[in-house]
């Protein structure tokens, strides 16, 4: 398979591109940045994006590839709704539209997360936000459209851009997994998951926490 990933200079984006590096069965991979990784693999190119509202500059180099792996993403804390709506939909939306158009045949995995409202009528604006974004690319003629619903995330050793406070947490996790195995995974069963979504589908288009464990262990073969 051919994949784009975005966000790898965050730390899901980092974990995900690293399982993507690993796979046999993932022979390239196209990053889309604002600003230059740094990161040097046989597999991996990039596309510099000066603009993810509008990415006609770029869509040469869209072409062909079978899944996009989309871990771009943002904190509502200290953004307004509407700064935080740009980011997390309308962002999100570009790039999704843009590759509906040129690559129908692709599969679209979305990182939305725990606690998102598909209902779009709750009263937190961030669920909301990423429960009509899940809504609205799953209307979009993909060949398939998957949205991960991730709760805690254990980090994968050696990123990068791990986030500092996981330090400090990193010895709860085999706690919390016992308590409510249905609320934690690693970053390395998501990428896991993701990649295989767009190797064989999942019978689902929303994925919570229990469904991600699955589809990371499930035979590509």
């Amino acid at each position: 398979m051919k994949i784009i990933i975005t966000g790898v200079t965050g730390m899901v984006g980092e974990g995900v591109l690293h399982e993507c590096t690993l796979r046999e069965d993932v022979e390239q991979i196209l990053i889309l940045s604002r600003k230059p990784s740094k990161i040097n693999h046989p597999k991996v190119k990039e596309a510099l994006v000066k603009d993810f509202y509008n990415l006609s500059d770029i869509e040469n180099q869209l072409w062909g590839y079978d899944g996009c792996l989309f871990c771009l993403g943002t904190t509502s804390v200290g953004k307004t709704d509407e700064e935080f709506y740009k980011i997390s939909y309308t962002l999100t939306m570009s790039l999704a539209n843009t590759l509906a158009k040129i690559s129908p045949n692709m599969t679209f995995c979305y990182i939305s997360g725990s606690g998102t409202d598909s209902s779009e009528k709750g009263k937190v604006a961030w669920a909301r936000t990423k429960g009509k974004t899940e809504n609205d690319l799953m209307k979009l003629p993909f060949k398939g459209v998957y949205n991960f619903r991730p709760g805690y995330l254990h980090p994968t050793p050696g990123m990068k851009n791990t986030l500092v406070y996981y330090k400090y947490l990193s010895w709860l996790y085999p706690i919390v997994k016992a308590i409510m195995p249905n609320f934690v995974s690693t970053l390395s069963e998501l990428g896991q998951a993701m990649i295989n979504a767009c190797a064989k589908g999942y019978e689902k288009q929303i994925l919570e926490v229990k469904d991600i464990l699955i589809l990371a262990k499930r035979a590509t073969t």
